[in-house]
């Protein structure tokens, strides 16, 4: 479920009440940008997940990947990628895509170690995502298992921003061609290998950037105009 963004901090006080110490409740304790902040001056994060399918309820996160956009420019500093242990096997399928073995999820980080850090780095900021339904999801069935409490958060679909540019300019719609490496094709963005989470970061970054240049040609919106109700 999409919050709307002008009820998101009240939600988030109300999680803040029933939420015991710890990494959640941490990040709950910092309020969510305004919704009428120019988004030029947000702290903006992108993130992107691998898993080992796309069933939410069944499947596992095996890696997660994260870069920073501050004053509407990336932060290269601020990567992030980390290798996620799990007790699941990893279809084969998933492994030839992602390229992430059973023995690299095996030397990696515990599921709470990592989103404890992940908390951290959202805390304040507002997320972007590609098909952002899936991050989400995952970040909210985390939360159940490991808080007994909801996730929210502000959220940026590139994906949505996609189609309504597309719309916008009156282009017809065809399979695949919201899928984030057919976008950068047409915005003649460098081709980054897929399916690694860093850089599928980095990439829906990117596209952000070259959407808000079409959308907005004065950069000049606020974060309401992009959020997804």
């Amino acid at each position: 479920m999409w919050f709307k963004s002008l009820d998101q901090n009240k939600k988030r006080k109300r999680l803040l009440d029933k939420t015991p110490a710890g990494a959640l409740r941490d990040y709950y304790q910092t309020p969510f940008p305004a919704p009428k902040s120019k988004v030029a001056d947000i702290p903006l994060v992108v993130l992107d997940f691998e898993t080992t399918g796309l069933d939410i309820k069944y499947d596992h996160i095996v890696s997660v990947g994260l870069i920073e956009i501050n004053q509407l420019g990336v932060n290269l500093d601020s990567a992030w990628h980390e290798i996620i242990k799990t007790s699941r096997d990893l279809p084969e399928q998933s492994t030839v895509i992602h390229e992430i073995t059973d023995d690299m999820v095996n030397l990696g980080e515990e599921v709470n170690l990592v989103f404890e850090k992940l908390l951290s780095r959202l805390k304040g900021h507002v997320l972007i995502a590609h098909h952002a339904q899936i991050e989400l999801g995952y970040l909210k069935k985390i939360s159940k298992e490991l808080y007994q409490q909801d996730f929210i958060i502000p959220v940026i679909d590139t994906q949505v921003l996609a189609k309504r540019q597309l719309q916008r300019e009156q282009v017809t719609l065809e399979k695949n061609s919201l899928r984030l490496f057919n976008l950068r094709k047409r915005y003649k963005l460098p081709a980054y290998k897929a399916h690694n989470a860093l850089s599928d970061a980095l990439s829906t970054a990117e596209l952000f950037l070259a959407l808000m240049a079409d959308l907005y040609p004065g950069l000049d919106c606020r974060l309401k105009d992009l959020l997804k109700n």
